[in-house]
């Protein structure tokens, strides 16, 4: 069969790779073209665009881009329209996709499949318009996802989590060599302190003084700094008073050995619960109490950080708005590092989490969910067909 994907960003790239890869094994005569990047050309197929030209993020900067944006959007329509794949695979970034999912319905009349839902239970409920009319299938990847699109009577299929079959696949990995993280990463004897200040310039800019501020009066840890795909050391060195080591692509071996984190809110945290590692979870907003009001009066949920949404009560601390100072994180840090039965209460919300997200396979039963859809439809469209011929005859 024909598989048209988009993603629209790096995650988007990595969870659509997975996806194709797993739709290989179970469709031997499976054809890709799709707008992502380089992980999923690397599976195989045909690329019409790569996301680094359509990844902007923000009211400004789309407002600078609207024509580039434009025309991105005319090229995949166009695409689709050439191509005319059994199925259009949408993956997050709503903003684009539900564009093009609208033009694939109205216009070409190919099932849209949506693999990992945009987060409508956080805001901007309203584009569940959008889903009843364009998309077909819903793939989420939260439990409590399945529940918030049951009760607006939407159905949708909980497929499993991606970051459960990424920490699965890293440890499988780990089974088979040595990992001398801490040696070649320069922390000597010092337990780990794992800083996570976000992927973007400005979250960097923003979460990181504090961050280590906080972490500065605890000597005794080593701090070390998961560095973000497509930044450098010089984006982390100009917001140090002290060197700390910065290191890249090895988020997962720094969690592995870290005694503590602090991170901003994301799936950063939901991998640092993975690997049972106490965190804080710190992201500056400007405006301080005015945020918390907004945040408590205009959004669907009551938490930031996916460990407490998917546990449905408080298992980390929020550290944002007015909370978020050197002060909340300095003494929130000192719980975690120093009060070990405050430790144990946070690592049984994170087993609990753990329960509630199953297995790993997330890509494999969304490929194998997918595959059967089309069978069956096949199936239907060959017996309306065969029933036509013979009242024709």
């Amino acid at each position: 069969m024909k598989y048209f994907l988009v993603a629209g960003e790096a995650s988007g790239d990595l969870h659509a790779s997975n996806l194709m890869a797993a739709l290989k094994e179970r469709d031997a005569q499976a054809e890709f073209r799709f707008l992502g990047g380089d992980l999923m050309q690397a599976v195989g197929g045909m690329p019409v665009k790569h996301y680094r030209e359509m990844a902007y993020m923000g009211v400004l900067p789309v407002l600078l881009h609207a024509r580039t944006i434009l025309r991105n959007l005319e090229c995949c329509c166009e695409a689709i329209r050439t191509y005319q794949p059994d199925v259009v695979i949408l993956v997050d970034y709503p903003g684009f996709n539900l564009k093009i999912a609208r033009f694939v319905k109205t216009q070409c009349r190919i099932p849209v499949h949506y693999y990992i839902s945009p987060k409508i239970w956080a805001w901007k409920k309203y584009r569940i318009r959008s889903f009843r009319r364009y998309v077909d299938r819903m793939f989420c990847i939260f439990p409590f996802e399945e529940t918030f699109y049951q009760s607006l009577n939407y159905p949708v299929d909980y497929v499993g989590n991606p970051s459960v079959d990424s920490v699965a696949a890293y440890r499988e990995k780990q089974r088979d060599g040595k990992d001398d993280f801490p040696k070649d990463s320069g922390p000597g004897e010092k337990p780990l302190l794992a800083i996570l200040a976000g992927s973007r310039r400005q979250e960097i800019r923003d979460n990181l003084p504090a961050m280590l501020d906080a972490a500065a009066s605890f000597p005794e840890y080593q701090c070390v700094i998961a560095g973000a795909p497509g930044l450098e050391t010089a984006d982390y060195a100009k917001f140090m008073k002290r060197e700390v080591p910065v290191v890249f692509g090895r988020t997962y071996a720094l969690l592995e050995h870290s005694h503590a984190a602090l991170v901003t809110s994301g799936t950063a945290t939901l991998e640092a619960a993975l690997f049972r590692v106490p965190q804080a979870v710190c992201y500056y907003f400007p405006g301080g109490r005015l945020v918390n009001f907004i945040y408590r009066h205009f959004f669907h949920v009551p938490y930031i950080s996916l460990v407490n949404l998917i546990g449905g009560r408080e298992i980390v601390q929020e550290l944002f708005g007015a909370k978020f100072s050197r002060r909340h994180i300095h003494a929130e840090l000192k719980r975690l590092l120093c009060e070990p039965a405050y430790r144990r209460q946070m690592l049984e919300g994170y087993d609990e989490i753990i329960r509630q997200l199953g297995p790993s396979g997330a890509s494999q039963r969304t490929a194998s969910l997918i595959v059967e859809a089309l069978n069956a439809l096949s199936s239907r469209q060959q017996a309306i067909a065969e029933t036509a011929h013979e009242a024709s005859n």
